[in-house]
């Protein structure tokens, strides 16, 4: 039977202060939800869930300690640093 552990990231407050800040400055809220890595128990197979960040309903996908932002998803290009 394969076991998932799942261990929640904490997001980094720096980042946190500047998208806050920004999004001060710009007049809105943002809703701030945390990654978490999932390992499968007995094997070296992991998944990190990126951090995201939901402002007027566009999620930007964030990983601490990274200056790269996704928007949508990991798969296209779309992306901010």
């Amino acid at each position: 039977m394969i076991s998932i552990v799942s261990k929640e990231l904490h997001f980094d407050e720096e980042l946190k202060k500047k998208i806050e800040f920004i999004c001060d400055f710009c007049n809105t809220k943002p809703t701030i939800i945390n990654g978490c890595i999932k390992n499968i128990k007995r094997t070296n197979l992991s998944y990190i869930k990126p951090h995201r960040v939901i402002i007027k309903g566009i999620t930007f996908l964030v990983f601490n300690y990274s200056k790269t932002i996704y928007i949508g998803n990991l798969r296209n290009n779309n992306y901010r640093t």
